[in-house]
């Protein structure tokens, strides 16, 4: 083991929110390093779209990508989005390098098959270059990654980013003791939708179980914490879900949801 990596995803609300996306940016780069950012792509790409005339189209929450659509994304996610998170990191001393998953090979996908959806060019992923991460972070570099993957076909694939940081944290676990946390616009798992500070403060499979039976846990939330018990199974240390504005605390265990096996 080469110590401890901090893996964080942060979501497309707060990279709306100009304010929010700063705080969080400030507290980021006073992390030690290592640490490695994957980030949503927000509502620009839809904004972008409709001003190019390309209909957006969303299932159960999830954007149908098209080849247009797949332009936009690549446009804005790997663009403009990335690169200004980059260009704000660096005015806080925070030597980032913007990346999308084809870059340097560092995650690979397989285009989604279709089934009863047809989602288009959206990735699953096959695997993760950790050694060539590894080489970025040893030179000192803060990779910062957008939600784009490719395939051994050479096509770009929009990638979910709750994924892509649970499976950097899962390959980057056979070489160091990771610490996952996921950062969005609320403090935690709650209890209560309507109550902010309903935090749940902990969540075990068994809890997690009796919250979705109860219907508690509910919609986008459920993926999100697969995949977060996903990556503890599979040899992540700790998995945090905060708010952006607690990312500290949270790396220390003293804000959001921990999650635990």
């Amino acid at each position: 083991m080469s110590g401890t990596l901090l893996v964080v995803k942060i979501g497309g609300n707060v990279i709306d929110n100009p304010e929010a996306c700063s705080r969080f940016l400030r507290a980021f780069a006073q992390l030690p390093s290592p640490k490695i950012l994957v980030h949503g792509g927000g509502k620009v790409a839809t904004q972008v779209a409709a001003k190019l005339q390309i209909e957006t189209q969303m299932v159960d929450g999830r954007r149908i990508t098209d080849r247009p659509m797949l332009n936009v994304v690549t446009m804005v996610y790997g663009g403009l989005v990335n690169k200004n998170l980059v260009a704000q990191l660096q005015a806080q001393q925070c030597n980032a390098i913007g990346l999308t998953g084809a870059d340097g090979g560092i995650i690979r996908s397989v285009k989604r098959p279709v089934k009863e959806i047809d989602y288009g060019f959206v990735g699953d992923i096959e695997a993760v270059n950790t050694a060539q991460v590894e080489a970025l972070l040893q030179s000192g570099l803060v990779p910062i990654i957008a939600p784009l993957t490719y395939s051994t076909e050479g096509v770009l694939l929009n990638t979910n980013a709750d994924t892509m940081a649970s499976a950097m944290a899962v390959g980057m676990a056979e070489r160091y003791e990771v610490n996952l946390v996921y950062c969005f616009e609320k403090k935690g798992v709650l209890s209560d939708p309507d109550d902010d500070n309903a935090v749940i403060s902990s969540l075990n499979p068994d809890s997690y179980a009796s919250y979705k039976a109860e219907g508690i846990i509910n919609k986008g939330m459920i993926p999100k914490l697969d995949n977060a018990f996903k990556a503890l199974r599979e040899k992540v240390s700790r998995v945090t879900i905060c708010h952006a504005d607690d990312l500290a605390a949270a790396t220390s265990g003293s804000a959001g949801t921990i999650l635990s096996l």
